[in-house]
């Protein structure tokens, strides 16, 4: 709990020290190494069995898109029933989609019939994420650590990004093309498993209202709105460099590279990630995220001019390095806006957006690959962020904390009844955003 937690400075060592936390987060970093595996998985089988790019992204946007739709009812399932019941089945119809996903790209099956089973796998897709940080959430409640706790989870998710393509790359390009989906599926029935199983860490059941009022959904609240655009943008990126650098390396004759380039893209996410979790910031969230957002729209900016791997893989390590402050300060901005029984819903509407970015970015890459060449889908990244960057400058006000009743709920205090030295933090915070 958050008065477990007492230091003036927060920081990893502290956080970890958090009652309860290595149950959850050793079997969490297991079960979500799949995400990461899933649609660079397809985007290389589809390939290696139709030749074509378009068809390839076709198939994960599939995927992406039915992702991103039911993640939020995923989250909001959970919120009100327990994360274990919606894993175990997720997890159950997601394995035995992969497996007929792997059977029917071999058997060369039409489109439409690999459309088909695509959907509902990306649909049962656990969004073992979001449910981590609902826990720390739980656990934390408005603790300073909450920051740190975003950013070790960004952390995570950047790692497992450098682990999972790389893994997968060298598992379709190395023993099979359908070896990188099988493991994906067997990752993700042990630690999708594992996880569910550890009921003592995961938040309350919100079943009902305090006071008999309709349900808050995580939706409802203007900047959760707000971030969802900054995060198809972020998704944009990861979907448009995996297919653009697939197919970049493939024209240079170099595919086994494929998955060291978007290593050190990941990994520059990763390294900006932990050097965010260990300052302690005096400047606001919501004006950390507008500087971080403008850095990445310019860095995706030469992607598409760049021929020389050496220097694709130095803009794409400065394209990831921008990635990490976004991604934290927009989980961070959720702690703020959303009330506790609708945050594991509001943080799966945030991973479903990077999901449906990716798959819609994927798609249009994969299109343009086919059309124009390799380097034009690095276009993608660029258009995608410059949009998403507009949005949120003009609705940045949305991302303040408010003091309706439908922001604050029965679970969060209304910040204009604070008094004391929490309503001066509060103030300070809102002059620095």
């Amino acid at each position: 709990m958050a008065s477990a937690v007492k230091q003036s400075r927060p920081g990893y060592g502290q956080l970890l020290r958090t009652p309860g936390a290595w149950t959850f987060l050793l079997p969490g970093f297991l079960a979500r190494q799949p995400f990461a595996m899933l649609t660079i998985g397809i985007v290389l089988l589809v390939q290696s069995t139709t030749g074509s790019y378009g068809t390839a992204g076709a198939v994960s946007a599939a995927t992406g898109v039915s992702m991103a739709l039911f993640a939020p009812q995923s989250g909001k399932l959970a919120d009100r029933f327990g994360q274990r019941a919606v894993l175990i089945p997720g997890i159950l119809v997601h394995t035995a989609g992969v497996a007929t996903l792997i059977v029917l790209a071999l058997a060369h099956a039409p489109l439409w019939a690999l459309l088909a089973v695509a959907v509902p796998t990306g649909a049962s897709t656990p969004q073992v994420g979001p449910m981590v940080r609902a826990r720390w959430a739980s656990r934390l409640g408005g603790s300073p650590l909450m920051p740190t706790a975003a950013a070790f989870e960004s952390v995570t998710d950047e790692f497992t990004f450098v682990v999972g393509p790389v893994l997968a790359t060298a598992l379709c390009t190395g023993i099979h093309p359908a070896a990188g989906l099988i493991a994906e599926a067997a990752l993700t029935l042990a630690g999708g498993l594992l996880f569910a199983s550890q009921r003592r860490t995961q938040p309350p059941v919100h079943r009902a209202q305090a006071d008999d009022r309709p349900r808050v959904s995580a939706l409802s609240v203007p900047g959760v709105r707000v971030l969802i655009v900054a995060f198809l943008g972020i998704g944009a990126v990861f979907g448009g460099m995996q297919v653009s650098l697939t197919a970049f390396t493939q024209a240079i004759g170099q595919p086994g590279i494929n998955g060291l380039l978007y290593g050190i893209f990941a990994g520059g996410n990763m390294l900006a990630g932990i050097v965010c979790g260990a300052l302690a910031w005096k400047v606001g969230p919501r004006r950390r995220l507008l500087v971080a957002y403008g850095l990445l729209a310019l860095a995706t900016t030469p992607l598409w001019a760049v021929t020389a791997v050496p220097l694709l893989g130095a803009v794409g390590l400065v394209v990831g390095l921008c990635i990490a402050p976004a991604l934290i300060t927009g989980y961070t901005l959720v702690e703020s806006l959303v009330p506790a029984a609708a945050r594991t819903e509001a943080f799966t509407w945030l991973t479903g957006a990077v999901a449906l970015g990716q798959a819609v970015a994927a798609t249009s890459a994969g299109q343009l690959t086919d059309r124009f060449g390799p380097s034009s889908g690095f276009l993608v990244p660029l258009a995608g962020t410059a949009l998403a960057l507009v949005v949120l400058l003009a609705l940045r006000g949305h991302l303040l904390p408010r003091t309706s009743s439908v922001v604050a709920g029965p679970d969060l205090p209304d910040p204009a009844a604070e008094t004391g030295p929490a309503a001066e933090d509060r103030e300070r915070e809102l002059a620095n955003a």
